[in-house]
């Protein structure tokens, strides 16, 4: 055999021992702020927790994700930075999100008064370990109460 061979053995072998990540879980979110505020546009931060239920751990390069409240577009968040993710374990992270202020006129009054309404997160990231990135899909859907009261 020559070593051309042994090496593209190595190689198959690795990557077919490989599994690919799963799905990162969303668990809840703190420190909500308001950054900016705007009659055109605004900006909030948050930290989002999620939980690794992988054996190993993962590194985030980037997150692009529009959200929606009740269908209607609230804003965009990007986050081009790498994030070190534990294996089997939580953590957080930080966004921040520009809104679009004229789509959240449209659900003001069922936010003000404390109703639940439908949050709707969707795009991509990308995970990897070893500088090697995959890009996975971000769909997330819950019902949230928000009051200001």
């Amino acid at each position: 055999m020559t070593v051309r061979t042994i090496l593209g053995l190595l190689m198959l072998s690795a990557i077919m021992s490989c599994s690919s990540p799963k799905a990162l879980e969303y668990r809840n979110y703190s420190n909500f702020q308001i950054l900016t505020a705007g009659f055109n546009a605004s900006a909030v931060s948050l930290d989002l927790n999620y939980y690794n239920p992988n054996n190993y751990g993962l590194q985030l390069r980037m997150v692009d994700i529009d959200v929606f409240i009740n269908d209607n577009l609230l804003g965009h968040s990007s986050l081009d930075t790498l994030i070190q993710i534990p294996r089997r374990d939580t953590f957080t992270l930080p966004i921040k999100v520009d809104v679009d202020m004229h789509n959240i006129f449209k659900n003001a009054l069922t936010t003000l008064l404390g109703q639940e309404v439908t949050v709707k997160a969707v795009g991509r990231m990308k995970v990897g370990k070893a500088n090697i990135f995959i890009s996975m899909p971000v769909n997330y859907e819950g019902k949230h109460t928000f009051s200001i009261f």
